[in-house]
């Protein structure tokens, strides 16, 4: 199933009632995240409640989109309902191969006028709810969103600018590899990826992966000669999904980190 594409206010409410019944107790307060994004976060997975914006990028959504679907993948993974609300480009595809979990994924692509009643009612039923910012938002409307979230246990992932958030994830570089002289193919993408937020998350973080993953699962500190590989430390293990099929690629390979 491509996952659920949710049209008018009777699919929206049909939806949030079986999702909302998964953990009544919301017993897990805090959800998993894929290893290579843990250290980004103040508790190394997404808190319920919480406020998590992923920026658009420099340029504007270059690998940001690929950041957000692999925000999600881990939560999906665990049983976690996840909602994207106005992104109509959304690729099913590009969904799955980041390891997401398309039965539990609810889609609505054009929310129309209405589109922070919309993001209401999903929080009050799905665990992980991504929200396409259009343009301008009020500060009452992000101050509502915020602690509705806070109040039903849902983490809210404002996609684009977003005033407030606990941790704001943003693509600040990236280079394709894979073109030659003149030929070859596009097969992935180095990017830095930065954290910067409030309270625990004030200090700010980078990361570089490649996005997807090639499964090499190479780590270690940047510096100004480059990535230095951990001395005697461990090997990375694959992301989860990786070996359990032989065929699912990692959806991130951590390159180097920076605080």
């Amino acid at each position: 199933m491509a996952g659920r594409m949710v049209v008018g206010s009777t699919a929206l409410a049909e939806l949030v009632r079986p999702a909302s019944g998964s953990d009544p107790t919301g017993a897990h307060q805090l959800l998993p995240v894929l290893p290579e994004l843990a250290g980004l976060l103040p508790n190394r997975g997404l808190r319920r409640g919480s406020t998590v914006a992923v920026g658009l990028g420099h340029p504007a959504r270059s690998g940001s989109t690929s950041l957000m679907l692999a925000l999600l993948a881990e939560a999906s993974r665990a049983g976690s309902w996840c909602a994207v609300v106005g992104v109509p480009t959304l690729g099913a595809a590009a969904a799955a191969d980041l390891g997401i979990e398309l039965g539990r994924l609810a889609l609505v692509p054009h929310p129309g006028p209405e589109w922070a009643t919309v993001v209401a009612a999903l929080i009050d039923g799905v665990d992980v709810v991504v929200a396409a910012v259009p343009g301008t938002v009020s500060a009452s409307v992000v101050g509502r969103l915020a602690a509705r979230a806070r109040q039903r246990g849902s983490v809210l992932v404002p996609y684009g600018r977003w005033a407030g958030a606990d941790v704001t994830l943003q693509v600040i570089r990236g280079a394709w590899e894979g073109l030659g002289q003149g030929r070859g193919r596009l097969r992935r993408r180095e990017v830095t990826i930065s954290a910067r937020g409030r309270g625990a998350a004030a200090r700010p973080k980078e990361i570089r992966v490649w996005l997807p993953g090639d499964g090499s699962s190479r780590t270690g500190r940047v510096s100004s000669a480059g990535v230095v590989p951990p001395s005697g430390g461990p090997a990375v293990a694959a992301p989860p999904g990786v070996g359990r099929t032989g065929s699912r690629r990692a959806a991130l390979t951590v390159v180097g980190t920076s605080d």
